[in-house]
């Protein structure tokens, strides 16, 4: 099972890549956004921010069908992968 504090450094990491990728400076994503340039800093630096605010941030970088996928139910292929997941 991956570590929390991995995997929110993993997302801090992309989302600062995904907005350099685009040219976006801090300040313009906060504008874009909605979300305050401090609560960026914050998230890039610490990986702490709300979801409403990352979510407004997804939506300016294009990834906001990435959260609307995030728990959907799996395709099951047999029953077996269903009785499997009850162990």
């Amino acid at each position: 099972m991956a570590n929390i504090l991995d995997v929110k450094q993993r997302l801090m990491q992309r989302i600062r890549l995904r907005r350099r990728e685009g040219k976006i400076s801090q300040a313009e994503l906060a504008e874009r956004s909605g979300v305050s340039l401090g609560s960026i800093k914050r998230f890039e630096n610490k990986g702490e921010i709300s979801l409403s605010s990352l979510l407004r941030i997804a939506v300016v970088l294009g990834y906001e069908t990435d959260f609307d996928r995030l728990f959907e139910r799996k395709n099951y292929q047999s029953i077996d992968e269903i009785i499997g997941m009850k162990k």
